[in-house]
């Protein structure tokens, strides 16, 4: 495992870098002259285009391979793992971005997008296993207990073990905003459509998990602010068999939804207190 071992005062990680939306935030965060070092962390190996005396790649694998407690505290062990070689850099982390989802498999692709065209959801990626193969719910006889539980896995429990594991290491006197990509058929007042159950599930779950973590942050690392982030639709290759619904206007580049969201970063009051945010920095409810 490659850790960086600089001393920067401004550090940026980026979690799932190898998602449309985390690489594009890198390319923002590397053009953000207040930005000394970029920690970028997947599940495999990452070139990006950028000096690597400010760039620093660590991969982890978090996947949850198979089922049961094996699989989870393999996931679990390595995350902590990557958090403790991180020691180093404690309170000298300003951003953190968790950008790991999942929602559908197609044609047994590794890395998958997740998109809703009727309710602007934005597509995030995590990678999974080829014979996986998963499709969003339109009605109950479509649930499956496995297909579920590997969406809960990726949408919900990854994100949780990275803020489960981050609190020791952004505990400082440096205010750190932690944002979380979540989504807005997430939001339970917000459901009028229904369908796409376990995705909705799984991002319900990432909300309350976010807004409680929120709570106990506020007294283990109080410089620290924690954001449930909708990006909107996100035009990326990977979501293109989705796209022919979206209203004109309302479909993304993940250039635009990256630089929405740290222009949201500059607004931000730091109040102890999660927030549902959207792309236009407007307020989702829970």
């Amino acid at each position: 495992m490659d850790i960086c071992r600089v001393q920067a005062v401004n550090t940026a990680i980026v979690i799932g870098a190898s998602s449309g939306i985390a690489k594009a935030i890198f390319t923002e965060l590397a053009d953000n002259a207040e930005i000394e070092q970029i920690i970028t962390i997947s599940q495999k190996e990452l070139v990006f285009n950028v000096s690597n005396n400010i760039h620093h790649h660590i991969s982890c694998d978090y996947t949850m391979n198979g089922s049961g407690n094996s699989a989870s505290n393999d996931a679990n062990e390595n995350i902590a793992r990557v958090c403790l070689a991180l020691s180093s850099i404690k309170g000298r982390i300003t951003k953190v971005f968790i950008c790991n989802g999942r929602l559908h498999s197609l044609n047994n692709q590794m890395s998958v997008h997740t998109h809703n065209p009727q309710t602007s959801k934005s597509p995030e990626n995590l990678q999974i296993e080829p014979s996986t193969v998963l499709s969003p719910e339109k009605r109950l006889e479509d649930i499956t207990p496995a297909s579920m539980l590997s969406v809960f896995q990726s949408n919900t429990l990854v994100p949780m073990m990275w803020l489960q594991h981050l609190v020791k290491l952004v505990n400082g006197k440096q205010a750190c905003i932690i944002s979380v990509l979540s989504a807005r058929v997430g939001s339970i007042s917000e459901n009028q459509l229904g369908g796409w159950y376990s995705y909705r599930a799984s991002k319900a779950a990432l909300n309350m998990l976010i807004k409680t973590s929120a709570i106990e942050y506020a007294r283990r690392a109080k410089n620290t602010k924690l954001i449930a982030f909708h990006p909107g639709t996100t035009d990326t290759e990977l979501s293109k068999p989705f796209q022919a619904n979206v209203p004109e206007g309302k479909l993304f580049t993940a250039d635009f939804v990256a630089q929405q969201l740290l222009t949201i970063h500059q607004g931000i009051e730091f109040n102890n207190q999660a927030e549902f945010l959207d792309w236009q920095g407007k307020t989702v409810q829970w």
